[in-house]
């Protein structure tokens, strides 16, 4: 059984990975276009991408929050719908997950 102290410490690691990202992908975003009209339609395509890819990080950041919050008030590891304990199985792949197995599906 892994500890929730190392439980926080892989959510902050991956919470300072997600904002950096969001950040460059914020950058990119602000850049000024191309004169050029096939480059800027390029760039267009490249930034449906990035807002895409950011809309997914900005998703996991939000649940990684929302997980370090029930770290602080001593509620992680267990299922925010049903109360029951929360594997460690799943916690292993979804360290930031809210629901037991049960309760996600």
């Amino acid at each position: 059984m892994i500890p929730v102290s190392e439980r926080k410490a892989q959510l902050e690691a991956r919470k300072a990975e997600l904002e950096t990202s969001l950040d460059r992908i914020e950058n990119t975003l602000d850049e000024t276009p191309n004169a050029d009209a096939e480059e800027r339609a390029t760039e267009r395509e490249g930034d449906e991408v990035l807002e895409g890819l950011g809309a997914v990080e900005l998703r996991e950041l939000t649940m990684i929050r929302a997980a370090l919050k029930r770290i602080e008030a001593g509620e992680y590891g267990y299922c925010t719908k049903c109360g029951e304990q929360v594997s460690e199985e799943r916690l292993d792949l979804l360290p930031y997950t809210p629901f037991c197995r049960k309760c996600a599906t």
